[in-house]
C-alpha cells in the first residue's frame, strides 16, 4: 500500500482589517441619517439635533472602541433611543407657547396633505416610546426584526408585538379621527 502525502495548504496571513472610518468620516457619511432617525423619535427637529449632538459627543470619546465594532450605527441608534426616552421622562418637556413662529406657509394648496400628516404625527407621538422606536427602525431605517431586536435589546418576537400593537392603535385612531366631522362639515 502506498501512502501519498498531500502538501500542506499554505498558511494565510490574517486579513487586513477593513478600513475603519475616522469619526469625522463617519459623521459626514451618517450624520444626516442619524438626525432623520432622531426626528422620527422625537417629532421635533430642534430636540433631535440636540439628541444627535449629545450622542455624537459621547461616541467621539469612545470612537476607538466603537470603530472596531462591526456596526457603530446600531450603537448610536441605541444611544438616540435612550436619550429620547430620558427626555420624555423629564418633567420639563412641555412645549412653551410663543407669540410668533418662524414657519412660513408653503406655496400651493396642500392643506389636506398637511392636515393628514399632522394628524399622523400627532398619533405617532402619542404611542409609547418603544412602539414609536420600533416603527421608526422598521419603516424608516428599513431594518429587519433581528436588527431592531439587537438595538432595543429584546427578542424579535417582542419587536413584532410592538409593531403590531402600534399599527393597530394607529389604524383605530386614524379611523376614529376621520369619522369625527369637522366644524365646517357640521355647519353645512
Amino acid at each position: 500500500m502506498r501512502v501519498t502525502m498531500m502538501p500542506a495548504e499554505p498558511v494565510q496571513a490574517p486579513a487586513e482589517p477593513a478600513h475603519r472610518p475616522t469619526f469625522e468620516e463617519y459623521v459626514a457619511a451618517r450624520g444626516n441619517a442619524l438626525l432623520r432617525f432622531a426626528v422620527l423619535l422625537t417629532g421635533d427637529e430642534h430636540r433631535a439635533e440636540d439628541l444627535v449632538q449629545d450622542a455624537l459627543a459621547k461616541a467621539y470619546l469612545r470612537w476607538e472602541a466603537l470603530s472596531r465594532r462591526d456596526a457603530p450605527d446600531a450603537y448610536l441608534r441605541r444611544m438616540l433611543i435612550n436619550a429620547s426616552r430620558s427626555w420624555w421622562r423629564r418633567r420639563g418637556r412641555r412645549e412653551l407657547p410663543v407669540e410668533r413662529t418662524a414657519e412660513r406657509a408653503a406655496g400651493g394648496d396642500h392643506a389636506s396633505e398637511i392636515v393628514d400628516r399632522d394628524l399622523l404625527w400627532t398619533l405617532i407621538e402619542q404611542l409609547p416610546h418603544r412602539q414609536r422606536a420600533v416603527l421608526a427602525l422598521r419603516y424608516y431605517e428599513d431594518l429587519d426584526d433581528a436588527a431592531i431586536a439587537a438595538i432595543l435589546e429584546c427578542s424579535a418576537a417582542t419587536v413584532r408585538t410592538h409593531a403590531m400593537r402600534a399599527l393597530r392603535t394607529l389604524r383605530a385612531r386614524v379611523t376614529t379621527a376621520q369619522d369625527v366631522p369637522t366644524s365646517e362639515e357640521t355647519s353645512t
